[in-house]
This record gives structure tokens, C-alpha cells and sequence, in this order.
């Protein structure tokens, strides 16, 4: 199974709570047994439970990939004791942006990030992963982490995205890109969904065109 639907607490923005790459899946502390079983057969990774910067909002507050864990200044010192005891490789983003995660979309190859970034963000990031970032919008908004969602195989973004802006991802993740919405209807695409290159979950909101087309967008069928 590569696909299911769920939410967290009635909360359909599973998203928002989540963060998922080809090495492990972060999910909150005191997540439902059933989800955590739910979640290593879609994702076929080992599941870890913690907080960030206090909250159950990971997939906001996170970003990176399979080099290297992007985690805001706001998170605090056991939180990130936790992440070394999963021996998880992390970098400390010093930014006032912390919603790394509506920030930034990251893949193996390449960093979509915000224009407010400083360019001193921009080269430590590159530094850390090892890979290409660019500044950039979607749907002439800042916050590009919260308009697309990408694994290896491609890339589902807002409808709402300019050709212009379609061209510029085109160009710089290599990967297709294929508009669509989540949760009946929402542009924000990253809130409703988590994905790797293994399967995705998305928000039980979502109706089953929607559900096909980021099966497409994401290259599984």
C-alpha cells in the first residue's frame, strides 16, 4: 500500500503535524498506535515521536532532506537531545522565518526558498545539504513550502501557480510539476499531505480526484 487517508486528531492538515523523508518519519509525541503502524507501511521508515519548539506543528516548523534535518532556532534543547538520540543529523536555521517548512521546498537536488531569506541562510543551507538554492514564489507568494510538495519523482503544486513561476520550478527541480489541491479544494498543498518516495498520506478531506492527482503528480501510477 502507497496511499492512505487519515487525520490527526479530526484535524484533516496532517501536514501541518508531520515530516517525512526517505530515512524516517517525524510524527508528535502521543500519536495514535494505529497511525504509527499506518505510517511505517506507507512510508517503509522508522517512525519517531517529538515535539518542535514545543508544539505538535513539525511539518511547519521542519524541512531539509535525507543529507540533513532543517529545524528552526525556536526549538529547544531536549527537543533536539531527542534528535540526536535517533541519530538524526540536524542544522539549526538562525532566522526569524521559522515555519521552515511553509518556507522552503526541498528535495535531493534542489532548495525552492523564500526571497526574505538572507543570503547568509541561503549559503549555509547550501553548505549543510550540498545542493542548489534558489529564491523564489508561487502564486506570487513568499511562502513556496506551503504551495508545493515534492518526492524524487515529482512535484504537486497550487493551481494558482503563474506560468512564469511554473517554468522557473520546471527549471530547477528537473522534476514534472502538476497542479492540484488537497482537502476539497485547498491550494495549500503541503498542509494536506506528507509523501517519500515509498507512498503518501494525504488529508481524509480529500475527494478522490483529488486523491488521483497527486498520485499522478508524485509518479506512482
Amino acid at each position: 500500500m502507497h496511499v492512505a487517508t487519515v487525520n490527526y486528531n479530526g484535524n484533516p492538515n496532517i501536514g501541518l503535524f508531520c515530516y517525512v523523508n526517505d530515512n524516517y518519519c517525524l510524527v508528535p509525541h502521543a500519536f495514535p498506535e494505529k497511525l504509527l503502524k499506518l505510517f511505517k507501511e506507507v512510508f517503509q521508515v522508522p517512525v519517531y515521536e517529538l515535539r518542535a519548539a514545543g508544539t505538535d506543528l513539525l511539518g511547519v516548523f521542519f524541512s531539509g532532506n535525507t543529507t540533513t534535518l532543517l529545524v528552526p532556532k525556536i526549538m529547544f534543547d531536549f527537543e533536539l537531545k531527542e534528535l540526536d538520540r535517533f541519530k538524526i543529523k540536524y542544522k539549526v536555521v538562525d532566522s526569524t522565518l521559522t515555519a521552515l517548512g511553509n518556507n522552503m521546498l526541498v528535495t535531493e537536488k534542489t532548495c525552492i526558498i523564500n526571497p526574505e531569506y538572507s543570503d547568509s541562510v541561503v549559503k549555509n543551507i547550501e553548505k549543510e545539504l550540498g545542493i542548489k538554492v534558489v529564491q523564489g514564489k508561487i502564486s506570487d507568494l513568499n511562502t513556496v513550502g506551503s504551495l508545493a510538495i515534492a518526492n524524487k519523482k515529482g512535484c504537486l503544486v497550487s493551481p494558482d501557480i503563474t506560468p512564469l513561476e511554473e517554468k522557473f520550478l520546471k527549471a530547477n527541480l528537473k522534476l514534472s510539476i502538476k497542479k492540484g489541491t488537497v482537502n476539497f479544494g485547498s491550494s495549500y498543498v503541503s498542509s494536506g499531505i506528507i509523501c517519500n518516495s515509498h507512498g503518501f498520506i494525504i488529508g481524509d478531506a480529500s475527494g478522490g480526484p483529488e486523491i488521483q492527482n497527486v498520485d499522478e503528480a508524485l509518479g506512482f501510477i
